[in-house]
């Protein structure tokens, strides 16, 4: 490839993209065409030519292919893959990464790679957050588990977050505390994610004989300012309320921050509940309690589940799991002393 990029006048990743035929509409036609001529100038045969093998090796199918529409935006993806490499490795495969950023000819040129390669056992195709997904029909001939997202009809196995139980779980730790006025910072509201946690909210609420307070709900965006914003919005009501839960810890954050500037001390005043137990949470002042988002055991059970299709041959029915996560008490949420 050095050879061709020399000859070609081009980069050594444009040689690759365009002998792997992964070019897209990135690279000019005319680009395409000097390093195709490069290459046959120094006798190098394109995949397309190359006489086939009388009687060709067999491959190992030993390496899972994780597709996923983003991967640098968000810690989440990462930590599934964590889980699926592992898993992975403890069964003797491998995993490639794949990150299409949701451009359709990005992702095609990624699954003709994958599809073409005899190394791959299986597809795990994931979204960087969960929602309904058109699974590629290219994807109908491997084994291929969805993560983080599901599609209507059922035609995969999907593994999602437990959502509402997470919610609940997470309400339900306020409640037994005490607190009957239990403010929530939502998601972006049109977000699975957020409808989900705003149900186990709810739920939890009625289960503890707690009416349902549309006033102390606020929509956020996942960042801290707004949970800042709405922070101080729920913090100036004529009747605070004793514990705010969000649904990341990010806007927790920007809650601790509002409750400091209105003079609410944590948790002695205001109780602060988080969601995803991100890095970040350990470190706040005081240490963040919250409710772990499961994207490592996700993961794991997305490779357990390919491995066992792929692998072992074991048939498995369409349908959903999910996976719940664990309540991590630290030092935010405290039994109620005022209201």
């Amino acid at each position: 490839m050095t050879d061709i990029a020399r000859i070609a006048g081009v980069s050594q990743s444009s040689v690759s993209l365009v002998l792997n035929e992964m070019s897209g509409s990135r690279i000019s036609q005319e680009t395409q065409q000097k390093v195709r001529e490069a290459a046959h100038k120094i006798g190098y045969r394109l995949p397309a030519t190359r006489s086939p093998v009388a009687a060709a090796p067999t491959v190992e199918k030993d390496t899972i292919a994780f597709i996923v529409d983003e991967i640098s935006t968000s810690p989440h993806p990462v930590v599934s893959l964590d889980g699926i490499r592992d898993y992975a490795f403890e069964q003797g495969l491998l995993v490639s990464a794949h990150a299409t950023r949701s451009n359709p000819d990005l992702e095609d040129a990624v699954l003709r790679s994958v599809l073409r390669d005899p190394s791959i056992a299986g597809v795990i195709y994931a979204t960087i957050f969960t929602r309904k997904v058109l699974v590629p029909k290219a994807l109908k001939s491997i084994p291929t588990v969805l993560l983080n997202c599901y599609c209507e009809p059922r035609q995969h196995v999907a593994i999602v977050p437990g959502e509402v139980a997470g919610g609940f779980t997470a309400t339900a730790h306020l409640t037994s505390l005490g607190h009957k006025r239990i403010g929530f910072i939502n998601g972006e509201p049109w977000m699975d994610a957020a409808m989900d946690r705003l149900k186990g909210y709810k739920q939890a609420l009625a289960t503890a004989d707690i009416a349902f307070d549309e006033s102390l709900v606020r929509d956020g965006d996942w960042l801290p300012l707004r949970g800042y914003e709405a922070g101080l919005d729920l913090l100036s009501l004529d009747n605070p309320p004793t514990a705010i839960f969000c649904g990341n810890d990010l806007m927790a954050i920007g809650v601790m921050e509002a409750a400091q500037e209105k003079g609410f001390r944590v948790p002695q005043d205001l109780a602060v509940m988080g969601y995803d137990d991100q890095e970040l949470a350990r470190y706040t002042h005081p240490p963040l309690s919250t409710l772990v988002l499961p994207n490592y055991e996700m993961g794991q059970k997305a490779a357990e589940i390919l491995i066992d299709m792929a692998i072992h041959g074991k048939q498995t029915r369409a349908m959903t799991i999910k996976v719940d996560g664990p309540l991590v008490v630290r030092e935010t949420t405290g039994a109620v002393r005022r209201g």
